[in-house]
């Protein structure tokens, strides 16, 4: 299996900037494309943050964080990751965002036999695939945040994905990136977000109809069930926005009640309460 030498990344939110990090840690030459000047230097930022973290926590040394910064270059051009072996995409949540960065990442690549990925979360991986030249070199990768923590990823073959391609992906992201591995398939929250979300829109639900407050939930599920996090909690550290975006492609996907966004999720981010990167969420945060 080849090895992978130069990985792209294109987002550098949450997501994209803990992927990047892992890969440049790991030894991989990475550059991250975002969409202005201004968010690639936010991106950059975010990556070095990350990296002081570890190395005031210790669990990174002055070399492992210098050598990984130098492995990472930001641009606000696509052009500039020609010649990228992987490309992941990891932008917001929404399905002609994402389809728009595949119809020009398949334009740049240099590369015939080189992957496209998607780190989505919900919307369906052959809906990307098709929209490019090169529906066989195109899977979904789905990391969990924080990515430098979580240490499982999701593999998503769509139906066009070719046997080569899932391998060299698996072995990608297990052998380099040092992740576990689970194959998931092409339908809408793939795994653990088809467990996952029917639970956290449950809790919410629970909240709106006044049967017991955030922190009674989450004391619950932390106390009495041993979750490392209550629900409420995880949704404001996940993004209510990205939430209520994986429960609507679910809920079309599926017609099923349980999938669907509760009137209170479906507020609370038309006025910006998305949790803690906006300060409010179901709890109150620092700025």
């Amino acid at each position: 299996m080849s090895h992978i030498s130069r990985l792209g990344v294109v987002g550098c939110g949450l997501m994209g900037s803990g992927i990047a990090e892992v890969a440049a840690l790991r030894g991989i030459d990475v550059i991250v494309a975002e969409s202005t000047p201004e968010l690639a230097t936010a991106g950059r930022d975010r990556v070095t943050a990350s990296l002081d973290r570890g190395l005031r926590r210790g669990k990174l040394t002055e070399a492992d964080r210098d050598q990984a910064l130098a492995r990472l270059s930001f641009t606000h051009d696509l052009a500039d990751l020609a010649d990228r072996q992987i490309v992941i995409e990891a932008v917001a949540e929404h399905r002609e965002i994402k389809l728009e960065v595949f119809r020009q990442l398949d334009k740049v690549l240099a590369d015939a036999d080189a992957i496209i990925a998607t780190n989505t979360s919900s919307i369906p991986v052959v809906d990307l695939a098709v929209s490019t030249g090169r529906a066989s070199r195109v899977v979904g990768l789905h990391f969990f945040n924080p990515v430098p923590v979580q240490k499982l990823v999701e593999i998503i073959p769509a139906l066009t994905s070719s046997a080569d391609t899932v391998a060299r992906i698996r072995a990608f992201a297990a052998e380099q990136l040092g992740k576990t591995v689970v194959q998931a398939p092409d339908r809408s929250g793939f795994v653990v977000n088809a467990l996952l979300v029917p639970y956290l829109l449950a809790a919410i639900r629970m909240v709106e109809s006044g049967t017991a407050t955030p922190e009674d939930i989450d004391n619950g599920m932390e106390l009495g069930c041993a979750h490392p996090m209550g629900p409420l909690r995880l949704l404001d550290l996940i993004g209510l926005e990205t939430i209520q975006a994986v429960a609507e492609s679910m809920y079309e996907e599926f017609k099923e009640p349980l999938y669907a966004a509760p009137p209170l999720l479906q507020r609370m981010v038309a006025a910006g309460h998305l949790g803690r990167k906006s300060g409010r969420g179901f709890y109150a945060y620092d700025a």
